[in-house]
């Protein structure tokens, strides 16, 4: 029982992260002076600062603040007491589609209080800077060829304790990419008899334990949540902040500099398999499979849809691994930073860019021909806009994308009731 509480804590502690940030004694405001923050190249941009409490200006607040593009040097910052609690300041304009940042910080009783804002400048004509392997399709192609190879070797496991009155909850593991390698997820399938629809949940970064999607499976959706690193997703939750700090600590690095030994081959290719599940299972409709995750799982979503055309639908939000080169070119490139300041000399080598590009999501978003919902916004310090938008930028298949402007790395839970519904309705045809 207390190993189950633990767990339950500590699921709850990771999904946290989906929420929107803590409320605080003194709030920090910063806007641009256009509603949609978006603007034109050549367009200049106001920013207001604000500091409140109590929902009123805070006199002679002491700040310091920035701007510049996104994730760059910026190229003006001052600390200046604000007398009526409030300042605009002119924020300059950008020459090139992109994004231009005003950060502030407000330091209150020897505490630190910190937001942004970000100004989009034609965000829909940003072009992504990742190199497009000719041999793309021929090298995924292949691995998928190899894993049919792979016998799939299902085991379910009942898990009782999560079982409901109309869902039956499994721990499931798969064989993935090699003999003896595995994927393990939390399979809910309804009770009654049927055929139903399927959505496979893709994780976000690190390493943890997963809940599954029960709600949807009420709903009368097979959901498998899976994991991507080869380990049951039912262990102690030591186990994992254990395993984050050690053998998988930087995992996204691992053999990048050889494409077939590159970590998320393995990843990838699972994303694959765990559809060679949910596809053979005798419940499954025969046609309606969808996808879906945050950041990490935002790309894995991408990913595997362009992948495998028994995917019909895809929703990512914040998308991660797009466009990684783009610091290379002076720009902000996405997660995980492979070329900012902080990892350029480790990873500015020839063989690791040619291997990322076989892995930036911008090439795989090139090749979507399913709809797909997405949903970020523009003050993601993890996940840039610049790198998210230079691969929607590319996608030719339907796509529709719902804009939380403020949010960081975080979402409103409107931006998931919206992700669900749309999601929802299109595996169930309604």
């Amino acid at each position: 029982m207390k190993r189950v509480s633990l767990l339950f804590i500590y699921l709850l502690s990771v999904f946290t992260v989906w929420a929107q940030p803590a409320e605080k004694l003194y709030k920090v405001v910063v806007a641009p002076d256009h509603f949609d923050w978006t603007y034109k190249t050549g367009e200049n941009v106001k920013f207001t600062i604000s500091v409140l409490q109590n929902g009123n200006l805070v006199k002679n607040a002491r700040i310091r603040y920035e701007i510049g593009p996104e994730k760059m040097e910026p190229t003006k910052k001052e600390t200046i007491t604000l007398p009526s609690g409030a300042i605009t300041l002119d924020g300059g304009t950008m020459k090139t589609s992109g994004f231009l940042r005003c950060i502030a910080i407000a330091e209150i009783d020897g505490k630190e209080y910190k937001n942004l804002a970000t100004a989009g400048f034609e965000p829909l004509t940003i072009k992504p800077t990742v190199e497009n392997p000719a041999d793309f399709d021929t090298f995924w192609e292949t691995a998928k060829a190899d894993l049919a190879k792979i016998p799939m070797d299902a085991k379910m496991t009942l898990l009782p304790e999560r079982c409901t009155e109309t869902v039956n909850v499994y721990h499931l593991n798969l064989q993935n990419f090699r003999m003896g390698a595995r994927v393990y997820g939390i399979l809910c399938v309804p009770k009654k008899e049927g055929k139903y629809p399927a959505l496979l949940h893709v994780p976000g970064a690190g390493v943890r334990a997963y809940a599954g999607d029960i709600a949807n499976a009420t709903k009368g959706i097979i959901t498998l949540q899976i994991g991507i690193h080869g380990i049951p997703v039912t262990m102690d939750p030591s186990v994992y902040l254990d395993l984050g700090a050690g053998a998988f600590n930087g995992y996204m690095n691992y053999g990048s500099d050889d494409r077939d030994r590159f970590y998320y081959k393995r990843v990838y290719l699972g994303c694959v398999r765990a559809n060679d599940f949910l596809t053979s299972l005798p419940q499954f409709d025969g046609t309606n499979l969808a996808v879906t995750g945050g950041s990490q799982g935002g790309a894995l979503s991408i990913i595997t849809a362009a992948l495998d055309s028994r995917v019909k639908w895809l929703g990512a939000f914040y998308p991660a691994l797009s466009d990684v080169t783009g610091y290379l070119k002076g720009r902000a490139g996405g997660w995980p930073h492979y070329f900012d300041k902080n990892a350029l000399a480790y990873n500015n080598k020839p063989e690791k860019i040619t291997t990322l590009g076989y892995y930036d999501v911008v090439n795989f978003a090139r090749r979507l021909k399913v709809p797909g919902y997405y949903s970020w916004g523009f003050n993601d310090e993890t996940c840039p806009p610049t790198s998210m938008y230079a691969a929607y930028n590319v996608i030719s298949a339907p796509k529709d994308l719902y804009l939380a402007l403020e949010t960081g790395h975080w979402t409103y839970p409107e931006q998931h009731e919206r992700m669900t519904g749309w999601l929802v309705n299109k595996l169930k045809n309604q």
